[in-house]
Protein backbone atom coordinates (compact mmCIF):
# COMPACT_ATOMS: atom_id res chain seq x y z
CA UNK A 1 0.00 0.00 0.00
CA UNK A 2 1.42 3.57 -1.11
CA UNK A 3 1.71 5.51 1.86
CA UNK A 4 1.71 8.39 0.19
CA UNK A 5 -1.59 7.55 -0.85
CA UNK A 6 -2.89 6.88 2.54
CA UNK A 7 -1.38 10.17 3.63
CA UNK A 8 -3.20 12.21 1.39
CA UNK A 9 -6.57 10.13 1.89
CA UNK A 10 -5.75 11.18 5.44
CA UNK A 11 -5.57 15.24 4.61
CA UNK A 12 -8.54 15.01 2.33
CA UNK A 13 -10.23 13.94 5.12
CA UNK A 14 -9.11 16.12 7.67
CA UNK A 15 -9.69 19.73 5.12
CA UNK A 16 -12.57 18.49 3.16
CA UNK A 17 -11.41 19.21 0.35
CA UNK A 18 -8.92 17.77 -2.20
CA UNK A 19 -7.82 21.54 -3.54
CA UNK A 20 -6.98 22.49 0.14
CA UNK A 21 -4.86 18.97 0.49
CA UNK A 22 -2.61 19.47 -2.91
CA UNK A 23 -1.85 22.86 -1.37
CA UNK A 24 -1.07 21.22 2.04
CA UNK A 25 0.81 18.65 0.32
CA UNK A 26 3.00 21.00 -1.68
CA UNK A 27 1.52 18.51 -4.97
CA UNK A 28 -0.74 19.33 -8.03
CA UNK A 29 -4.49 19.07 -7.17
CA UNK A 30 -4.24 16.37 -10.28
CA UNK A 31 -1.51 14.88 -8.08
CA UNK A 32 -4.09 14.30 -5.68
CA UNK A 33 -6.50 13.23 -7.42
CA UNK A 34 -4.55 9.83 -8.63
CA UNK A 35 -3.26 8.97 -5.81
CA UNK A 36 -7.03 8.76 -4.17
CA UNK A 37 -8.12 6.87 -7.26
CA UNK A 38 -4.89 4.04 -6.98
CA UNK A 39 -5.76 3.78 -3.43
CA UNK A 40 -9.48 3.06 -3.79
CA UNK A 41 -8.61 1.00 -6.92
CA UNK A 42 -6.18 -1.19 -4.44
CA UNK A 43 -9.01 -1.27 -1.52
CA UNK A 44 -11.74 -1.77 -3.78
CA UNK A 45 -14.06 0.94 -2.72
CA UNK A 46 -14.91 4.06 -3.04
CA UNK A 47 -13.58 6.81 -0.13
CA UNK A 48 -14.72 9.94 -0.88
CA UNK A 49 -18.48 11.01 -2.68
CA UNK A 50 -18.07 14.71 -4.35
CA UNK A 51 -20.59 17.11 -2.71
CA UNK A 52 -20.22 21.35 -4.46
CA UNK A 53 -18.64 21.86 -1.08
CA UNK A 54 -16.10 19.46 -1.73
CA UNK A 55 -15.12 15.62 -0.63
CA UNK A 56 -17.36 13.43 2.30
CA UNK A 57 -16.06 10.12 3.10
CA UNK A 58 -18.42 7.25 2.25
CA UNK A 59 -18.78 5.04 5.03
CA UNK A 60 -16.02 2.83 3.79
CA UNK A 61 -13.74 6.24 3.74
CA UNK A 62 -15.01 6.78 7.53
CA UNK A 63 -14.01 3.04 8.38
CA UNK A 64 -10.88 3.06 6.61
CA UNK A 65 -9.74 6.33 8.41
CA UNK A 66 -8.75 5.36 11.83
CA UNK A 67 -6.95 2.93 10.15
CA UNK A 68 -5.23 5.15 7.69
CA UNK A 69 -3.92 7.09 10.29
CA UNK A 70 -2.46 4.42 12.71
CA UNK A 71 -0.84 2.91 10.03
CA UNK A 72 1.12 6.76 9.34
CA UNK A 73 1.92 6.83 13.22
CA UNK A 74 3.49 3.45 12.46
CA UNK A 75 5.10 4.28 9.90
CA UNK A 76 7.07 7.48 11.58
CA UNK A 77 7.69 5.14 14.31
CA UNK A 78 9.58 2.73 12.25
CA UNK A 79 11.49 5.96 10.67
CA UNK A 80 11.70 6.94 13.97
CA UNK A 81 13.54 3.93 15.21
CA UNK A 82 16.58 4.02 12.92
CA UNK A 83 16.80 7.99 11.80
CA UNK A 84 20.40 8.86 13.40
CA UNK A 85 20.45 10.30 16.91
CA UNK A 86 16.78 8.78 18.01
CA UNK A 87 17.67 5.64 17.63
CA UNK A 88 19.03 3.95 20.77
CA UNK A 89 23.35 3.25 20.61
CA UNK A 90 23.66 -0.63 20.41
CA UNK A 91 26.26 -1.88 22.24
CA UNK A 92 27.71 -5.58 22.33
CA UNK A 93 29.14 -6.67 25.87
CA UNK A 94 30.37 -10.17 26.38
CA UNK A 95 28.55 -10.61 30.04
CA UNK A 96 26.18 -8.58 31.74
CA UNK A 97 28.73 -9.40 34.78
CA UNK A 98 31.72 -8.55 33.49
CA UNK A 99 33.92 -5.52 33.28
CA UNK A 100 33.08 -3.94 29.99
CA UNK A 101 28.78 -3.84 31.44
CA UNK A 102 30.00 -1.76 34.65
CA UNK A 103 31.98 0.46 32.03
CA UNK A 104 28.49 0.80 29.94
CA UNK A 105 26.57 1.02 33.50
CA UNK A 106 28.61 4.28 34.33
CA UNK A 107 28.21 5.68 30.99
CA UNK A 108 24.83 5.67 31.32
CA UNK A 109 24.52 7.42 34.89
CA UNK A 110 27.01 9.98 33.49
CA UNK A 111 24.53 10.19 30.22
CA UNK A 112 21.48 9.46 31.31
CA UNK A 113 19.50 11.24 28.34
CA UNK A 114 21.00 8.26 26.05
CA UNK A 115 19.41 5.42 25.47
CA UNK A 116 21.19 2.33 25.08
CA UNK A 117 20.33 -1.28 23.70
CA UNK A 118 22.88 -3.52 25.42
CA UNK A 119 23.36 -7.04 23.78
CA UNK A 120 25.87 -10.25 24.03
CA UNK A 121 27.71 -11.46 21.19
CA UNK A 122 30.06 -14.18 22.17
CA UNK A 123 32.34 -14.77 19.00
CA UNK A 124 34.49 -11.17 17.93
CA UNK A 125 33.71 -12.95 14.74
CA UNK A 126 29.88 -11.95 14.70
CA UNK A 127 30.46 -8.59 16.77
CA UNK A 128 32.48 -7.62 13.61
CA UNK A 129 30.46 -8.66 11.16
CA UNK A 130 27.36 -6.58 13.19
CA UNK A 131 29.60 -3.42 13.28
CA UNK A 132 30.30 -3.34 9.21
CA UNK A 133 26.47 -4.08 9.09
CA UNK A 134 25.21 -1.47 11.23
CA UNK A 135 23.75 -4.08 13.51
CA UNK A 136 25.12 -2.66 16.55
CA UNK A 137 27.64 0.45 16.59
CA UNK A 138 30.09 -1.04 18.96
CA UNK A 139 31.54 -3.85 20.95
CA UNK A 140 34.04 -4.44 23.93
CA UNK A 141 36.08 -7.04 22.41
CA UNK A 142 40.11 -7.99 23.44
CA UNK A 143 41.61 -7.20 19.98
CA UNK A 144 43.94 -10.70 19.79
CA UNK A 145 46.56 -11.91 17.59
CA UNK A 146 46.95 -14.70 16.12
CA UNK A 147 43.40 -14.30 14.03
CA UNK A 148 42.04 -12.39 10.87
CA UNK A 149 43.32 -8.35 11.49
CA UNK A 150 40.69 -6.14 12.08
CA UNK A 151 38.87 -5.12 8.68
CA UNK A 152 40.13 -1.75 7.46
CA UNK A 153 36.68 0.12 8.27
CA UNK A 154 36.57 -1.10 11.95
CA UNK A 155 38.57 1.16 14.49
CA UNK A 156 39.63 0.02 17.97
CA UNK A 157 41.15 1.83 21.32
CA UNK A 158 41.67 0.23 24.38
CA UNK A 159 39.86 1.34 27.18
CA UNK A 160 40.18 -0.99 30.22
CA UNK A 161 43.02 -3.05 31.76
CA UNK A 162 41.30 -5.06 33.94
CA UNK A 163 43.67 -7.07 36.98
CA UNK A 164 43.18 -10.76 37.15
CA UNK A 165 42.51 -12.59 40.52
CA UNK A 166 42.34 -16.01 41.58
CA UNK A 167 39.09 -17.31 42.83
CA UNK A 168 39.31 -19.83 45.83
CA UNK A 169 37.38 -22.37 47.68
CA UNK A 170 38.18 -22.02 51.53
CA UNK A 171 39.91 -24.94 51.10
CA UNK A 172 42.48 -24.24 48.58
CA UNK A 173 46.17 -24.26 49.88
CA UNK A 174 46.39 -20.26 48.14
CA UNK A 175 42.70 -19.60 50.09
CA UNK A 176 44.50 -17.87 52.78
CA UNK A 177 47.37 -15.36 51.45
CA UNK A 178 46.91 -11.45 50.93
CA UNK A 179 48.38 -12.24 47.10
CA UNK A 180 49.99 -14.98 45.51
CA UNK A 181 52.48 -14.26 42.59
CA UNK A 182 52.40 -15.95 39.11
CA UNK A 183 55.42 -18.27 39.42
CA UNK A 184 53.18 -19.49 42.52
CA UNK A 185 50.31 -19.98 40.74
CA UNK A 186 52.28 -23.21 38.76
CA UNK A 187 51.45 -26.35 39.69
CA UNK A 188 47.52 -25.68 41.03
CA UNK A 189 44.94 -26.65 38.82
CA UNK A 190 43.05 -23.79 37.22
CA UNK A 191 39.59 -24.45 36.04
CA UNK A 192 38.03 -22.46 33.55
CA UNK A 193 35.24 -24.29 31.56
CA UNK A 194 33.86 -22.42 28.22
CA UNK A 195 36.94 -20.89 26.68
CA UNK A 196 36.20 -21.20 23.38
CA UNK A 197 39.01 -22.01 21.00
CA UNK A 198 39.58 -18.99 18.65
CA UNK A 199 38.09 -16.62 21.21
CA UNK A 200 40.10 -13.93 22.00
CA UNK A 201 40.14 -14.75 25.56
CA UNK A 202 41.29 -18.27 24.45
CA UNK A 203 44.40 -16.65 22.95
CA UNK A 204 44.57 -14.44 25.86
CA UNK A 205 44.87 -17.45 28.14
CA UNK A 206 47.16 -19.53 25.62
CA UNK A 207 49.75 -16.29 25.82
CA UNK A 208 49.24 -16.69 29.92
CA UNK A 209 49.70 -20.05 29.98
CA UNK A 210 53.03 -20.11 27.49
CA UNK A 211 54.56 -17.15 29.60
CA UNK A 212 54.33 -18.80 32.85
CA UNK A 213 54.11 -22.38 32.90
CA UNK A 214 50.73 -22.17 34.24
CA UNK A 215 48.02 -25.47 33.75
CA UNK A 216 44.75 -24.04 32.89
CA UNK A 217 41.68 -26.49 32.02
CA UNK A 218 38.99 -25.83 30.15
CA UNK A 219 37.80 -29.99 30.42
CA UNK A 220 33.46 -30.33 31.05
CA UNK A 221 30.60 -28.49 30.19
CA UNK A 222 30.02 -24.97 30.92
CA UNK A 223 26.70 -24.54 33.13
CA UNK A 224 27.21 -21.34 33.36
CA UNK A 225 29.19 -18.75 36.30
CA UNK A 226 26.44 -20.16 39.38
CA UNK A 227 28.00 -23.89 38.49
CA UNK A 228 31.31 -22.83 38.48
CA UNK A 229 31.55 -21.07 41.82
CA UNK A 230 29.73 -24.58 43.43
CA UNK A 231 32.46 -26.91 42.05
CA UNK A 232 35.23 -24.04 43.24
CA UNK A 233 33.77 -23.93 46.62
CA UNK A 234 33.60 -27.54 47.31
CA UNK A 235 36.94 -28.65 45.42
CA UNK A 236 40.09 -27.71 47.33
CA UNK A 237 42.57 -28.80 44.21
CA UNK A 238 40.44 -25.99 41.82
CA UNK A 239 40.93 -22.40 41.33
CA UNK A 240 39.90 -20.49 38.78
CA UNK A 241 40.80 -16.89 37.46
CA UNK A 242 38.23 -14.09 37.69
CA UNK A 243 38.49 -10.38 36.41
CA UNK A 244 38.74 -7.68 39.61
CA UNK A 245 35.89 -5.37 37.62
CA UNK A 246 33.54 -8.65 37.47
CA UNK A 247 30.26 -8.90 39.89
CA UNK A 248 29.41 -12.38 41.81
CA UNK A 249 27.43 -13.02 44.40
CA UNK A 250 27.48 -16.44 45.78
CA UNK A 251 26.12 -18.16 49.26
CA UNK A 252 27.80 -17.16 52.09
CA UNK A 253 28.40 -20.88 53.17
CA UNK A 254 30.78 -20.92 49.94
CA UNK A 255 33.62 -19.26 51.91
CA UNK A 256 35.02 -18.19 48.31
CA UNK A 257 38.07 -15.97 48.29
CA UNK A 258 39.38 -13.59 45.86
CA UNK A 259 43.09 -13.66 45.38
CA UNK A 260 45.33 -10.35 44.10
CA UNK A 261 48.07 -12.17 41.25
CA UNK A 262 51.43 -10.26 41.52
CA UNK A 263 54.48 -9.76 40.21
CA UNK A 264 53.18 -9.61 37.45
CA UNK A 265 49.65 -8.91 37.78
CA UNK A 266 47.68 -10.25 34.60
CA UNK A 267 45.54 -7.43 33.09
CA UNK A 268 43.21 -8.49 30.62
CA UNK A 269 42.97 -5.77 27.74
CA UNK A 270 39.47 -4.66 26.97
CA UNK A 271 39.07 -2.56 23.61
CA UNK A 272 36.16 -0.97 21.96
CA UNK A 273 35.61 -1.51 18.59
CA UNK A 274 33.12 0.22 16.13
CA UNK A 275 32.84 1.47 12.63
CA UNK A 276 34.75 4.24 11.10
CA UNK A 277 31.82 5.70 8.92
CA UNK A 278 29.66 5.08 12.35
CA UNK A 279 27.77 8.72 12.21
CA UNK A 280 25.65 8.15 15.53
CA UNK A 281 25.91 10.66 17.95
CA UNK A 282 25.58 9.21 21.41
CA UNK A 283 29.05 6.84 19.91
CA UNK A 284 31.54 10.24 20.22
CA UNK A 285 30.37 10.96 23.52
CA UNK A 286 30.73 6.80 24.58
CA UNK A 287 34.01 7.13 23.41
CA UNK A 288 35.18 10.65 24.90
CA UNK A 289 33.63 9.08 28.13
CA UNK A 290 35.91 5.82 28.20
CA UNK A 291 38.69 8.08 27.55
CA UNK A 292 37.79 10.26 30.59
CA UNK A 293 37.62 7.23 33.00
CA UNK A 294 41.06 4.85 31.18
CA UNK A 295 44.11 4.29 33.00
CA UNK A 296 47.58 4.09 31.45
CA UNK A 297 47.84 0.84 30.17
CA UNK A 298 51.25 -1.16 30.30
CA UNK A 299 51.82 -0.24 33.95
CA UNK A 300 54.91 -1.28 35.35
CA UNK A 301 54.62 -4.58 37.32
CA UNK A 302 51.71 -5.76 35.23
CA UNK A 303 51.22 -8.12 32.21
CA UNK A 304 49.46 -8.33 29.16
CA UNK A 305 49.92 -10.50 26.40
CA UNK A 306 52.60 -9.96 23.03
CA UNK A 307 49.41 -8.75 21.37
CA UNK A 308 48.11 -6.37 23.58
CA UNK A 309 49.03 -2.96 21.69
CA UNK A 310 49.25 0.73 23.30
CA UNK A 311 46.61 3.36 23.02
CA UNK A 312 48.60 4.98 20.31
CA UNK A 313 48.62 1.98 17.96
CA UNK A 314 44.78 2.74 17.71
CA UNK A 315 45.28 5.86 16.10
CA UNK A 316 43.72 6.23 12.37
CA UNK A 317 47.18 6.02 10.76
CA UNK A 318 47.70 2.20 11.53
CA UNK A 319 44.17 0.60 10.39
CA UNK A 320 44.42 -3.15 9.51
CA UNK A 321 46.94 -3.73 12.04
CA UNK A 322 43.92 -6.04 14.19
CA UNK A 323 46.11 -4.89 17.36
CA UNK A 324 43.17 -2.79 18.95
Amino acid sequence: MDLEAVRTFSVIAETGQFQKAAVDLSVSQQAVSKRVAALERDLGVRLFTRTPHGAELTIDGQAFLPHARELLRAAERAAASVRIGHRPLRVDVISSRGAASGLLRGFHRAHPGIDLDVLMLLDIGAAVTAIRSGAIDASFRAVAAPGPPLPEDVASVRVLDEPLQLLTGPGHALAGAGSVTVAELAGHRIWMPGIVPGSEWAAYYDDLVAGFGLTIEATGPNFGSDALLDTIADTPALATFMGEHTRLIWPAGHGLRRVPVTDPTPVYPHSLLWHRDNPHPALATLRTYLASTATPHDAPGTWTPNWAVPPERAAPDHRGSGRG
